[in-house]
């Protein structure tokens, strides 16, 4: 099972981080109960063995005046590598785009975008996605609140897993 090779103290600290990245390892030390330079070798390697992808600030997009979240659900004409790859490497490029998702089934994408307003994203999905290569179909959800909005991976069902495992 994927974590299991990682020991309590390791996943006890990929939880602390998640829950709050900005803490000093002095203070993470203290939470999973080790001193701090164990603590920050054991950080370092967890970061070099990809567990640990990056640090980010919880950004509110409201607050900076994006106030239109969409789900646009994309269906292209080829399934072929080729296409594929060319579609994610422009969901890259477009700056609304916030997360892009291959799917299994009748959706091949699912984009999460982001925008200043309907009229911004109404251009973004005229100009550029309904006239992207390949874009056949396309659907968009107006998100109308958000009710759960967690990062990450749930720990305590990790845990519970981990408990289980032979």
């Amino acid at each position: 099972m994927a974590g299991a090779k990682l020991d309590p103290i390791d996943r006890q600290i990929l939880a602390e981080l998640q829950a709050d990245g900005r803490m000093t390892n002095v203070e993470l030390a203290r939470r999973v109960g080790i001193s701090a330079p164990p603590c920050l070798r054991r950080v370092r390697s967890l970061e070099e063995a990809g567990y640990l992808r990056g640090y980010h600030a919880d950004v509110n997009p409201r607050e900076l005046g994006f106030e239109v979240q969409v789900f646009v659900m994309v269906g292209l004409g080829s399934q072929a590598d080729a296409d594929l790859a060319t579609f994610e490497a422009m969901c890259r490029d477009w700056p609304l785009v916030r997360e892009c998702h291959m799917l299994n089934g009748e959706i091949d994408f699912i984009l999460k975008c982001v925008a200043p307003d309907l009229s911004a994203f109404q251009s973004f999905l005229t100009g550029e996605l309904l006239t992207a290569p390949k874009v056949e179909s396309v659907k968009t959800s107006l998100v109308i609140r958000v009710a759960k909005a967690e990062p990450g991976v749930p720990f305590d069902v990790l845990e519970e897993r981990t408990a289980r495992a032979p």
